[in-house]
């Protein structure tokens, strides 16, 4: 059974690389389950310029203090471990504005990587500590997907793939969309959070009885009042 999840994420955000591990878990649980999964973008801070900021004093003012920021770089390399995902913060020095990013994979999903993107930019940032605000680093990764300097550039300075990657995030954020990761199954359904794989798991189950139930109403036998015929 298909069942359509849409992923609404941000580079940025270290609970969105959690959850993607988590719903690979939770779809390894349900194996009769085909997933057609397509990410969504949103951007957790727009006002971050084009050129970065530094990420400890940009957190520190976020969160009230370097002790806080500490423990919440602490308890994400936790969370991170029992995922497999090598979280450093440690060697982290700037934070990025994502809207290019999200213009690469926008270009990435018609040519059937996006997804793979997403990971290598989820890696480059949380695990390598790649500024992802430098263009020539963006760059060295594209290149990794046979994308030339070129290539990349001419997307970048693509305006019209510049407001439609807005215009999505309008969207999701004119549905309710606010935190991410934001989980949408079927277009119908929504998570929010990196849920624990039992949760989403269960979540696609049910979701599946729920098809499965409306299947059968709509493939059971009947009669039709217009044509008499009872099948």
């Amino acid at each position: 059974m298909n069942i359509k999840i849409d992923i609404v994420s941000d580079v940025a955000c270290p609970w969105c690389y959690v959850g993607k591990s988590r719903l690979e878990k939770a779809l390894a649980m349900v194996p009769e389950i085909n997933a057609d999964i397509t990410w969504q973008p949103f951007q957790l801070d727009p006002t971050v310029p084009k050129e970065g900021r530094d990420l400890k004093p940009y957190y520190e003012a976020k969160f009230g203090s370097a002790e806080k920021v500490q423990q919440i770089f602490e308890h994400m390399e936790s969370v991170g471990d029992a995922e497999g995902i090598a979280f450093d913060f440690s060697k982290m020095e700037r934070t990025m504005n994502t809207l290019p990013l999200h213009v690469l994979m926008l270009e990435a999903e018609k040519e059937g990587f996006k997804a793979k993107l997403k990971e290598r930019f989820f890696k480059a940032y949380f695990e390598e500590a790649t500024d992802l605000s430098r263009t020539e680093n963006v760059v060295k990764i594209m290149a990794e997907f046979d994308w030339s300097a070129e290539k990349v550039n001419g997307i970048l300075e693509n305006t019209g793939m510049l407001e439609e990657v807005k215009a999505k995030i309008s969207y999701f954020q004119s549905r309710g969309v606010s935190a991410v990761p934001f989980f949408i199954f079927n277009e119908k359904y929504g998570i929010s959070g990196a849920q624990p794989p039992q949760v989403l798991a269960d979540t696609l189950r049910q979701i599946q009885q729920e098809m499965a139930a409306e299947t059968s109403i709509a493939a059971g036998e009947r009669c039709d009042v217009e044509s008499g015929e009872c099948l």
